[in-house]
């Protein structure tokens, strides 16, 4: 096998709590996290080198990048004397708190463990990709889960039931550092309940589920167009709406697809990134190459 290809999801915050300031210095955080079927595309094929594109993307393609770390990471740990070229087509938003550069290092992590055959088990590679970015662990583990800490502790919940959200990426992106210190300094009277919403999901609750939405970092995020989104949302039938992460992405929870896909074209009218998306199982996860004689469909 010299090639790959890696679906990654993208995440949603269903709840977001800020509980503390952990001994090094970092946000302990409570979360209750999603991934959805909005999916980074990465391609890997093995090379002597060590080389990444993203086509049609602004984002940079160097040593700055979390795919880029990756890779570097996964050689460093394996000992392999090998490279890979990478291919990423981004669809998921920059800067939206969405982590799209979070599911990018874990498809090269669970890519580049089929390419060679490595074997690494998930927590290895959890422990790999909690180097390089804090929802690196998520975005491998995916599917709907409790996250604590600095998205080091992950415990996996039961599926969400039947539901639809619609993300919408606001003009401009927000930067996490800035998002963290803006809440050091001004706080927040936002404190989900995470412990609520873990539970209303084991029961299958989406009334209880949407009745703990919440997002700490939303009233420091300076995202200025976070409260007219919602209101838009909410206006459209959504049963809840939040932003996600620190920002800037807002989205609804709808429990029709109906009423969803109407709140979408509404939205679309106004903002150029809008996204009808359900819940998925699992994280980034390696495509079953294609049979000899078989084209695709």
């Amino acid at each position: 096998m010299n090639t790959v290809k890696v679906l990654a999801p993208a995440k949603l915050n269903l709840a977001l709590d800020v509980v503390g300031v952990l001994p090094n210095g970092y946000h302990d955080l409570d979360m209750i996290m999603q991934t959805v079927d909005l999916y980074e595309t990465i391609i890997l094929r093995k090379s002597q080198n060590l080389t990444l594109t993203l086509p049609g993307s602004r984002v940079p393609a160097g040593a700055t990048n979390t795919a880029y770390k990756a890779a570097l990471a996964f050689f460093h740990y394996t000992g392999l004397l090998a490279g890979v070229d990478m291919e990423i087509r981004k669809a998921v938003p920059v800067r939206a708190g969405m982590a799209g550069g979070s599911a990018d290092a874990a498809g090269v992590l669970v890519g580049l463990n089929a390419l060679y055959g490595a074997k690494l088990s998930m927590s290895e590679l959890c422990a790999i990709g909690a180097g390089i970015g804090a929802d690196v662990p998520f975005a491998l583990v995916g599917g709907t889960c409790r996250v604590k800490g600095v998205g080091d502790l992950i415990k996996a919940l039961p599926p969400m039931p039947e539901c639809w959200f619609v993300v919408v990426m606001p003009s401009f992106g927000i930067s996490t550092p800035e998002a963290f210190a803006k809440y050091d300094q001004v706080g927040s009277s936002v404190h989900p309940d995470c412990a609520a919403q873990e539970q209303a999901i084991r029961q299958g609750d989406l009334a209880g589920i949407c009745s703990a939405f919440g997002n700490a970092l939303e009233e420091c995020s300076g995202a200025v167009e976070t409260p007219h989104i919602r209101e838009i949302l909410d206006g459209a039938g959504a049963l809840a709406s939040s932003m996600t992460g620190s920002g800037a992405a807002v989205f609804g929870l709808f429990d029709s697809r109906e009423q969803a896909a109407a709140a979408r074209d509404i939205l679309k009218q106004e903002y150029r990134q809008v996204y009808l998306v359900r819940p998925c199982k699992g994280g980034a996860r390696v495509l079953p190459p294609l049979r000899r004689g078989k084209a695709a469909r």
